[in-house]
């Protein structure tokens, strides 16, 4: 498992590549939730998601072998953009591997970064692990890889150095990578520190691992938090998870929609689903708050080709 030393030089490789995101207040939320709230604005990182934390910083620990050989990942969309702008950024050849019915925004900002693109149906990982293999291609798992939890381990310490002592931090669960890196620097900072993660009840398979006592799979992940829609929880994430992360509660679609709505008309962050997660858990009252929170606004991807007239 990484060290404090571990996570803390990872975030000094991170620094002056990506954004500081800021801490936002918002004495709306405050009022409606009846807390003390401040929320880590990731929506403003560079691709538009946290993701670019963790695989920057694998793509940086890549030997000269790896990087020649070109890098490979999966996913719905998020982790595809930041593995490609990351590999763009370090000269590294990248592949992603994508559903076709992933959001087109994402599928082009990948485009874009100058990612060969695989749009595939049927289980994405099979395909992701046989089209590695097929051209002996650098895997880069999007959650379940200890360079990638440490990267995003970075938000951690940012949490604790701009907000001392946190009394809960709230965060969005998919497969667990994002949870584990926050969980990790909060913990060995601040061990008296709550850390909540908040999933799908449609995609629900880090809770379903935890009551299992061992990683899950689920046939079938869907949710409008397209981020979140995670099919397996991470062996690397499980066991950071089960160590440090106090609570993993279940939100409904229907609380997902409404608290998108909730934030963008009161903080006017362009959030997408997957990152209103914490305040989904908040009008669904599944968390018990108590003095400062703060909430990992995770990503701002939308899918904007919705909003029509």
């Amino acid at each position: 498992m990484p060290s404090l030393e571990d996570v803390r030089l990872a975030a000094a490789q991170l620094e002056g590549r990506i954004h500081r995101t800021p801490m936002v207040e918002s004495s709306a939320l405050d009022q409606i939730f009846g807390a003390s709230l401040t929320l880590k604005a990731e929506l403003f990182q560079k691709t538009g998601s946290f993701k670019v934390r963790g695989l920057l910083y694998k793509t940086l620990q890549l030997t000269p072998e790896e990087r020649e050989r070109g890098v490979i990942t999966v996913s719905a969309g998020n982790a595809a953009g930041a593995l490609a702008w990351a590999a763009r950024d370090a000269g590294v050849p990248a592949t992603v591997v994508m559903a076709k019915t992933a959001v087109p925004a994402k599928i082009e900002a990948a485009r874009a970064y100058g990612a060969q693109v695989e749009l595939v149906e049927g289980d994405l990982i099979a395909a992701y692990e046989a089209i590695r293999d097929e051209r002996k291609l650098t895997g880069v798992h999007p959650f379940d890889d200890l360079d990638v939890i440490t990267g995003h381990a970075s938000l951690g310490l940012e949490l604790l150095e701009d907000r001392p002592h946190l009394d809960t931090v709230l965060v969005p669960v998919g497969g667990g990578g994002l949870i584990s890196g926050v969980a990790l620097a909060i913990k060995l900072l601040e061990p008296g520190t709550r850390v909540i993660g908040i999933e799908p009840e449609t995609a629900d398979v880090v809770s379903r691992s935890l009551e299992a006592g061992a990683p899950q799979r689920l046939l079938t992940a869907k949710s409008v938090a397209d981020g979140l829609a995670a099919p397996l929880c991470g062996t690397h994430n499980f066991q950071i998870i089960s160590q440090y992360v106090d609570q993993v509660v279940r939100v409904s679609e229907n609380a997902l929609i409404e608290a998108t709505r909730l934030v963008m008309s009161r903080t006017k962050l362009a959030l997408e689903p997957a990152a209103a997660a914490p305040f989904a858990a908040l009008l669904e009252n599944k968390i018990d708050l108590r003095g400062t929170t703060a909430a990992v606004v995770s990503g701002g991807n939308l899918d904007v080709s919705k909003l029509q007239l």
